[in-house]
């Protein structure tokens, strides 16, 4: 269900996609950004995970350099039955992690060395569980591709008003008066409706991963315990060179995770207070 609903939520991203090359361009703008999405999902596909780790300024590590680390990863993607994954540290006190790369073939799972200093072991691995979750679900991917789209409709709305403020649709208002007030609608509904589907995309994964992660380890509530933690560093401490385009990769949003008006609507992910009831649900199935 969740993969179905995946599934939708990414197919409506691009058509909002199309519709919005359709209000900047017309019937070739369409077409163009049709083409547009293809390209941005290559890019996405083949480069994401390496764009991702350098902006955060991840260090690649082998046995010999984290040894713990290395070895708890390699535990858990043989028990996950994936290959083994990349393995990074960034160096900053705010505990979190991440995970990217485009399948489970060319993987990374990146942890600050903040979050080996203030989980004990099972938390870490549970942690650790979760975000080769992302990786065997293929999440990684999904959330990237999501994320880029979102962020080429923005553009292209930002393009739009300043075609508007500029003149570019100065043209004959009985012919063109219903195509400015579908450019209007599209210029301020397109980005909103985009952040939307990206952050539902967002929240939806992480239930899965949380799920597949307490399996993974054997120990849901050692990662109930471990959200409740990181999530109290969050509040208290922004993660350096974090973005709004990434905060979706993280265990938890690394800007602070703080809710809105609207609850979750615009949040990359769910209440850590429902992530936490959810483990202890699945705590309790697998006695």
């Amino acid at each position: 269900m969740n993969n179905f609903k995946t599934a939708v939520l990414l197919s409506l991203m691009m058509i909002l996609l199309v519709l919005a090359g359709r209000a900047f361009g017309g019937q070739s703008g369409m077409i163009v950004m049709f083409g547009f999405s293809l390209l941005l999902n290559f890019v996405s596909y083949w480069y994401s995970d390496k764009i991702v780790l350098k902006m955060y300024k991840a260090r690649e590590v082998d046995a010999q350099s984290a040894p713990e680390l290395f070895r708890m990863v390699s535990g858990l993607a043989r028990r996950a039955q994936l290959p083994m994954p990349k393995v990074y540290v960034i160096n900053t006190d705010v505990p979190n992690a991440f995970a990217t790369g485009r399948n489970p073939e060319h993987a990374a799972v990146a942890a600050t060395s903040g979050i080996m200093r203030a989980l004990s072991y099972e938390e870490l691995e549970g942690v650790l569980a979760h975000e080769l979750a992302h990786v065997k679900n293929r999440d990684t991917l999904i959330s990237t591709v999501a994320a880029t789209m979102a962020g080429a409709i923005t553009m292209i709305a930002d393009m739009l008003r300043w075609g508007m403020i500029l003149g570019g649709g100065r043209r004959d208002n009985d012919n063109n008066a219903a195509g400015s007030i579908a450019s209007i609608a599209m210029l301020i509904l397109a980005p909103i409706a985009a952040m939307l589907i990206q952050m539902a995309i967002s929240r939806s994964r992480e239930f899965v991963a949380d799920e597949t992660g307490g399996r993974i380890s054997g120990k849901p509530l050692a990662l109930a315990s471990a959200l409740r933690k990181i999530e109290n560093y969050a509040q208290r401490k922004v993660l350096p060179d974090a973005t709004p385009a990434t905060a979706n990769m993280f265990i938890i949003n690394p800007l602070g995770g703080v809710r809105s008006l609207f609850g979750n609507l615009f949040s990359t992910h769910p209440a850590t207070s429902e992530r936490i009831a959810k483990l202890e649900q699945l705590a309790r199935s697998l006695r």
